[in-house]
């Protein structure tokens, strides 16, 4: 109370200061620090999110195409245009630019007869305030936005590192929405995904809690939500909008959550299989990998008879032949599979084309053909003593590990190669290390430094911490072999993978040389696919792209009865066959239905 009444004196201190006039405050003004005037936009750092004209509570933000400014991965090619008839100046946009390159200039006047130039790109079009660098910028000390990442459970370690269980536990319901949260909605996502999954709608229905909705957005433009909810080489979380200031959304563990939440006797109810009618023609679709069984499931949607030909015992292909179960469970791989079988696909196993059945047959018999085929041959490295029996390919250990064959476990190995697959056998190889031994003992070797390395960094980490020791930026060069065994391999350094054009060029130094102890050597460095279902006669009619069967934007070769996609067409990526499939099912349709 006492404070209350000395308060109002105590501005009788400052009679004694001397004052300052501004006699012409307008253009005289030195202007607050962090006033709200004008906008300034860093067009070079924008990624064309929307985020600002979303939160615009005046509509006075609109995301517009500029000239010279074109969309890429990770941005739209659009930039802001801010309407000052409308703005309020509240500043909301630039604390929730989701890369900090908007601001507000401490500029407030603007004199103009021409009403229309107050609706305006900043950044495009140069203002006298643009290079000036009083004026509003989000505070360090507070973020509209949530950066940090939801924790995801996994197993330790030393829980995991002799067996094959499944490592990620996912998302809890609490967990998934709050990380779903996080998401701004802005869809930089969906250009960068293979499949252009509606991903800011799978999102938002996890929000809502609409599981059945999610699915039906999954199943859209992909049939194998549970197996890419574990496996996808997630490019979309590599350009989400989030990661500029924070970490990316768990896109990948969110796809899983839904799946992961929807029982499999459910599918069936909430995808609407009822709506479906029969077509009077036939489909054979070569190989049960993801490209095959995605064209296998638009193609029954679409009502078409559908016969897949699988040279394995089981569906599958390299999801489940290439990827070890400790990251993508059978059960899961299973799971996708059913809900295509229940649509009338027909999967004959142990069926080899080209063996078992010549592919002239399938053509006589059915009215399409799609090869959806993957990499299921590995390449040599061709060093010396390459050939030696106890130099293995890394796709030839991990079906044999799926098969449950036994497979060679060494004391000391070294696995030739930087990517995913490198790392799948390197870790695999150290799970039964530890099981037989009870200690690990594997290095893997590439020619890409740590930082470039090709596999993904969480797959990096988990094998370093499951033991795996590193030796990147190296070359091989010789297995050395004594008395008919290996006792290891001499590497040496490499100076430089790709040449300025970007091309594969890796240089050496010779004389920076280094030997790794072994008696077993896994090589690892790139997979070729099996042409051998392929006729001489038939191949022989197909155009060519270099070494690749020329094909269309639906993956219809020269031969217009014939389709193939999914690796055998564009390399290794179980999201990208998955659009092969989709885009070959669509292309199938449209010639079927013109003959």
């Amino acid at each position: 109370m006492l404070k209350d009444l000395i308060s109002p004196f105590t501005a009788w201190g400052n009679i004694i200061k001397n004052p300052v006039t501004i006699k012409d405050p307008v253009r005289e003004k030195t202007g607050a620090p962090r006033y709200r005037g004008f906008h300034k936009n860093d067009v070079e750092t924008c990624i064309g999110c929307g985020t600002c004209e979303e939160i615009c509570q005046n509509a006075a933000i609109d995301l517009v195409p500029v000239e010279g400014i074109q969309s890429k991965n990770g941005d739209s090619g659009l930039r802001p245009r801010i309407d000052y008839g409308r703005c309020c100046w509240c500043a909301l946009c630039v604390d929730v630019c989701t890369t900090s390159s908007l601001s507000l200039s401490n500029e407030f006047i603007w004199v103009d007869k021409d009403a229309d130039v107050f609706r305006f790109i900043p950044g495009v079009e140069e203002k006298s305030w643009d290079k000036k660098e009083l004026g509003y910028k989000r505070s360090e000390n507070y973020n509209i936005l949530d950066l940090e990442r939801k924790a995801m459970e996994e197993l330790h370690p030393h829980e995991r590192d002799n067996s094959f269980i499944e490592i990620v536990k996912g998302f809890t319901k609490d967990v998934a929405i709050a990380e779903a949260e996080r998401c701004v909605s802005c869809g930089i996502c969906v250009a960068a995904c293979p499949a252009h999954m509606d991903i800011p709608g799978y999102i938002e229905k996890i929000r809502d809690d609409d599981m059945e909705g999610a699915l039906k957005i999954l199943y859209d433009t992909n049939p194998l939500p549970g197996i890419c909810g574990r496996v996808c080489t997630h490019r979309c979380e590599s350009v989400c909008s989030i990661s500029h200031r924070g970490e990316a959304v768990a896109i990948r563990w969110l796809k899983r959550y839904i799946v992961d939440s929807v029982d499999e006797e459910h599918y069936q109810k909430y995808l609407g299989d009822d709506f479906i009618k029969p077509v009077n023609k036939k489909v054979a679709i070569v190989g049960a990998g993801p490209s095959g069984l995605a064209a296998a499931y638009y193609l029954a949607r679409m009502g078409y008879k559908i016969t897949i030909f699988e040279m394995k015992p089981e569906a599958g292909g390299m999801m489940r032949y290439g990827i070890p179960s400790y990251r993508l469970p059978y059960d899961q791989i299973d799971k996708d599979i059913n809900y295509i079988k229940s649509l009338g696909v027909e999967i004959k196993t142990n069926t080899t084309i080209g063996k078992d059945i010549p592919l002239q047959k399938l053509k006589d018999d059915f009215d399409v053909v799609y090869v959806g085929t993957g990499l299921s041959l590995g390449r040599s490295t061709g060093i010396i003593n390459a050939d030696h029996p106890n130099v293995y390919q890394s796709v030839d250990l991990l079906r044999d590990i799926t098969m449950g064959k036994d497979v060679p476990v060494m004391e000391k190995i070294v696995v030739i190669g930087g990517g995913n697959v490198a790392m799948d056998i390197s870790r695999s190889m150290a799970r039964l290390q530890k099981a037989k031994y009870g200690k690990v003992y594997v290095t893997t070797t590439s020619l890409e430094t740590m930082d470039i390395m090709p596999a993904d960094k969480e797959e990096i980490v988990e094998g370093g911490d499951e033991g795996i020791h590193f030796e990147p930026g190296r070359g091989p060069k010789e297995v050395v072999v004594e008395n008919g065994k290996i006792k290891g391999l001499r590497s040496i350094r490499c100076l430089s993978v790709f040449d300025e054009e970007k091309r594969f060029n890796p240089k050496f130094d010779e004389n920076d040389t280094i030997f790794m102890e072994a008696d077993m050597i896994v090589e690892s460095i790139g997979q070729a696919p099996d042409m051998t279902f392929l006729p001489e006669d038939l191949a022989k009619q197909l155009e060519y792209n270099g070494r690749r069967i020329k094909v269309n934007h639906y993956y219809q070769t020269s031969l217009p009865w014939l389709f193939i996609g999914g690796d055998v067409v564009q390399g290794p990526d179980v999201v990208t066959s998955i659009n092969n499939g989709h885009k070959a099912a669509v292309g199938i349709d449209e010639f079927l239905n013109k003959n």
